[in-house]
């Protein structure tokens, strides 16, 4: 009994140590949109994510693991494109940690990717702007006489 009453301060003593060294370890919370094709921006929220702290970003589904572009860094977001790479399916968001040891750190959130649709294949009709009517003749013929 002696032994327990004595452990409780010292669990007490150590237990502030132990959360500030997980001060800086990134954390997402959120992918917005839940779901993309490829070459969409999506954006992550969470804490740490700044550049003091990740070092890189990466998709995973678990077998395979994709490096994103990362448009975008603050503290608190990161906004990233989905890479050509990628085949549709669901994936995690993964950070890799600045530091001594850097870590691959697999997030508890989940992303999908859509597949691609004949729709989104066909590029996007130009601006209407762009179009324009030619209400006179190109050519021409005139009589010399």
């Amino acid at each position: 009994m002696r032994i327990s009453l004595l452990s409780i301060p010292l669990l007490i003593a150590l237990a502030p140590a132990n959360l500030q060294s997980q001060d800086g370890m990134p954390l997402i919370s959120s992918v917005e949109p839940a779901s993309g094709k490829v070459g969409d921006v999506l954006s992550i929220q969470g804490a740490n994510l700044g550049q003091d702290n990740v070092a890189a970003l990466y998709l995973t589904d678990g077998n395979t693991d994709l490096k994103v572009v990362m448009i975008e860094q603050t503290s608190t977001s990161i906004k990233f494109r989905i890479p050509s790479e990628a085949k549709p399916g669901r994936f995690a968001p993964m950070v890799l940690t600045k530091g001594k040891n850097p870590r691959l750190i697999e997030q508890p959130v989940k992303m999908t990717v859509e597949p691609e649709t004949a729709a989104s294949m066909i590029s996007s009709p130009r601006d209407e702007a762009e179009y324009h009517t030619v209400n006179r003749p190109i050519w021409r013929l005139e009589r010399h006489v």
